[in-house]
């Protein structure tokens, strides 16, 4: 699936775009602050309903206006036409259709449109909470598992029940915390099966591609660290039900799930330089592409590289730029300051590509070089 045409009005500071794309590699050329990551942005929520850097829908419409809309026209890996519209008025639900047919639940829309985005945020996956690397397991396997998603959904509602009882000054109903617990059992294990799954098999794809980018110079490594490892999930939470009391929140169950990831047997956090972060960030992410590629309708996920240049030297920049251009990607998006860096770098790898500039929310075709 990748994107042919696509029409953005009033996103963040994108008042009206109008483009068609390449079928292979797009370079979006520009300052910062000029709209090139909101451009990304466009692309990644024509994907997931929903923005990569904002939970609340209306701080997308540009200042001062009173709705957004964006509009993609895709092919499918059949070659068959697939239209997805979304649009939204200020204090009004959005609405979001594919081939004018709106969706009765956004969920149904996740997995049509596999994507990953490589970011300079990424690092937060590294630096971050435990919560940042759950969100990148749920990101990937929900986009090719709805069960996946009704699970989490339900443990995340009994969480919350639990949990509200737990806060409440009269003591809690045994009964129903009872029942809450056997939810939350049921459902944390059926997540903690498909999270397990699939870092396994995610595990020797992040070494493939940091071994490539980095030239074989470190190894690294992930560990999955979940309460469900220490045996039945119900035994362990109603072990500590009066400890959970006693803080006002449940301390046990997959909300507490965690990533470690290691460098030569280290914790990258602890012992990695801002460049093996990103590399260590970027090859987990490639790694997400080829699990995803393998397993949503064995289509190649759209690509979307944000500043990936910064804080890399040139041979890895190079590496990275080589590998997502084979023939085993699909459609990129590429951003950067400067233009005379992939312009280099994208006459050695592959003639397909389209060059972008981007300028005070305006975004125009240039011609590449020859």
């Amino acid at each position: 699936m990748f994107i042919n045409r696509i029409n953005i009005v009033n996103y963040k500071n994108l008042q009206d775009v109008n483009i068609c794309l390449s079928p292979k590699i797009n370079c979006l050329i520009g300052l910062n602050g000029e709209g090139k990551t909101n451009f990304l942005d466009a692309v990644y929520y024509l994907s997931f309903c929903r923005s990569a850097y904002t939970t609340l829908d209306s701080h997308v419409i540009r200042h001062d206006e009173d709705f957004f809309m964006l509009e993609g026209d895709y092919l499918n890996e059949r070659g068959e036409p697939v239209n997805v519209f979304c649009g939204m008025k200020r204090g009004a639900k959005k609405h979001f259709k594919r081939d004018n047919k709106e969706y009765k639940r956004l969920s149904q829309h996740i997995g049509l449109i596999p994507l990953i985005l490589v970011s300079p945020s990424d690092t937060i996956l590294i630096e971050g909470g435990s919560e940042e690397r759950r969100r990148l397991l749920d990101v990937v396997i929900s986009q090719y598992d709805n069960m996946y998603i009704d699970a989490l959904t339900n443990y995340n509602k009994a969480l919350l029940q639990r949990n509200a009882m737990l806060k409440a000054e009269e003591m809690p109903d045994d009964q129903l915390i009872s029942i809450l617990e056997e939810q939350m059992a049921e459902y944390g294990e059926m997540v903690f099966s498909k999270r397990e799954a699939f870092i396994t098999q995610l595990i020797p794809l992040f070494q493939k591609y940091y071994t490539s980018i980095s030239r074989e110079k470190e190894h690294v490594s992930l560990r999955y660290i979940s309460h469900c490892q220490r045996g039945p999930l119900l035994d362990i939470i109603r072990r500590d039900r009066l400890k959970d009391r006693a803080v006002g929140y449940s301390l046990h169950g997959i909300h507490r799930d965690d990533l470690e990831m290691l460098i030569d047997d280290y914790p990258v956090r602890r012992e990695g330089s801002q460049g093996q972060n990103k590399t260590f960030a970027i090859a987990l992410k490639l790694a997400q592409f080829d699990f995803l590629k393998l397993t949503c309708s064995k289509t190649p996920p759209i690509l979307l590289l944000d500043d990936i240049f910064d804080k890399l030297d040139a041979t890895r920049v190079e590496q990275i730029v080589h590998i997502v251009a084979s023939d085993d990607f699909g459609q990129i998006f590429l951003t950067d300051t400067n233009r005379d860096n992939l312009d280099r770098i994208l006459q050695d790898s592959v003639s397909d590509y389209k060059i972008f500039s981007v300028e005070g929310g305006n975004i125009i075709e240039k011609e590449a070089m020859v």
